[in-house]
C-alpha cells in the first residue's frame, strides 16, 4: 500500500499559484516521502511565478540556489523582482520565503522567439523505455532492507515514471563510471502551454542529477551513511518539448571535491532533439547522518 500518492492532477494543482499582490504569489507543498520540500517543486513554482510577470517570451535559462530546507506543512511565498524588460530579453529574480526567511533564490531570463544558428550533441544510443523497468519496481524483500526514513519514498506513487538505462543496486552499490541515462515521462497527459511543460521539466530535472556524482565511489543515499543536499541548480531550455512524452536524461559528473559533487545533464526527446541542459552542485558527506538534516 502506498503511503503517499502524488498524481499528475495534484502536481498541476501545485503549479496553480495564488496571486497575493503584484509580483507576489503563494504556493502549497506536497509530501513526496521525504523529510522536506522537494527542491524540484520550489524550482518549478518559481518558474511559474516569474513567468506570470512576463507578457511575451519564454523562459530560456534559470540559475537557482537552495538556501534552506523547506517546510512541507507551510505555504511558500514567491516574491518576483522585474529586473529588466528589454526588446528581446527579460530578466526576473525570484525569492521563495517561508516563516519570514528566504529558502531559495532564482534568476531567470526570458526571450522572444528568434531564428538563429542551430546545432546540438547527438542523443546517446540507449535502450528504449518500453524495454526497461520502472525504478520503483522493488520486491517486498528489497523494500524491507531500505531504511525506515526512506521507505515511504520508495512506496509512493509519483507523477513521473523513471526508467534507468543502467541498473543501479542502491542497496549494494559498486564503483562505476560517473555517467547515467534515465528515461522519464509524466504519468498523465497535460493539455497546457509550453510554459507548463518547461516548469514540469524543471521539476523532474532535480531527480537523479546530483546522485551521478556518487557513482564512482560506490555509495548511495540508501546504503551507507551518506547525506546529500542540492546547493544550486541551473537549466537552459533549447527547444520545445512535452513532459508527458518520453524524455532521456543523460547525466555525467566531471568532478567531486571538498565535500561537493558536480553533475551535468542533457535532456533529449524521443526523436533525438536536445531540448534542455542542466547543471547542479550538491553537498555529499559520508559519515553519520546529522540529527538535523535541514542544515548543511
Amino acid at each position: 500500500m502506498n503511503d503517499s500518492i502524488n498524481t499528475t492532477e495534484e502536481l498541476l494543482q501545485l503549479m496553480d499559484l495564488e496571486v497575493l499582490e503584484d509580483n507576489l504569489f503563494r504556493g502549497e507543498s506536497r509530501d513526496i516521502g521525504t523529510s522536506r520540500v522537494f527542491g524540484g517543486q520550489v524550482l518549478a513554482q518559481a518558474v511559474i511565478a516569474a513567468s506570470r510577470t512576463v507578457d511575451e517570451g519564454s523562459i530560456h535559462s534559470l540559475h537557482a540556489y537552495f538556501l534552506r530546507a523547506g517546510d512541507a506543512g507551510s505555504p511558500i511565498i514567491y516574491d518576483v523582482d522585474r529586473n529588466r524588460d528589454g526588446r528581446s530579453f527579460k530578466a526576473r529574480r525570484v525569492v521563495a520565503i517561508q516563516h519570514g526567511r528566504p529558502i531559495f533564490t532564482m534568476a531567470a531570463s526570458f526571450q522572444l522567439d528568434q531564428d538563429g544558428l542551430d546545432h546540438q550533441f547527438e542523443m546517446p544510443d540507449v535502450a528504449m523505455p518500453e524495454d526497461l523497468p520502472s525504478e520503483f519496481d522493488l520486491s517486498q524483500a528489497r523494500l524491507e532492507k531500505i531504511p525506515n526514513f526512506l521507505r515511504r519514498w520508495f512506496m509512493r506513487t509519483g507523477p513521473f515514471d523513471f526508467r534507468p538505462v543502467q541498473a543501479i543496486n542502491l542497496l549494494n552499490p559498486r564503483p562505476r563510471s560517473p555517467f547515467s541515462d534515465i528515461w522519464f515521462r509524466l504519468s498523465g497527459s497535460v493539455d497546457a502551454p509550453e510554459l507548463m511543460h518547461r516548469a514540469l521539466m524543471a521539476y523532474a530535472s532535480d531527480f537523479h542529477l546530483i546522485g551521478t556524482a556518487t557513482l564512482p565511489h560506490g555509495i548511495s543515499y540508501v546504503a551507507g551513511e551518506v547525506m546529500m543536499a542540492s546547493l544550486d541548480h541551473a537549466m537552459w531550455f533549447h527547444r520545445p518539448a512535452r513532459v508527458d512524452e518520453w524524455l532521456l536524461y543523460s547525466c555525467d559528473s566531471p568532478s567531486s571535491s571538498g565535500g561537493r559533487g558536480l553533475a551535468r545533464g542533457l535532456i533529449f526527446d524521443r526523436q533525438g532533439a536536445l531540448v534542455a541542459s542542466t547543471a547542479q552542485e550538491g553537498v555529499i558527506r559520508v559519515g553519520a547522518r546529522p540529527s538535523n538534516r535541514s542544515k548543511v
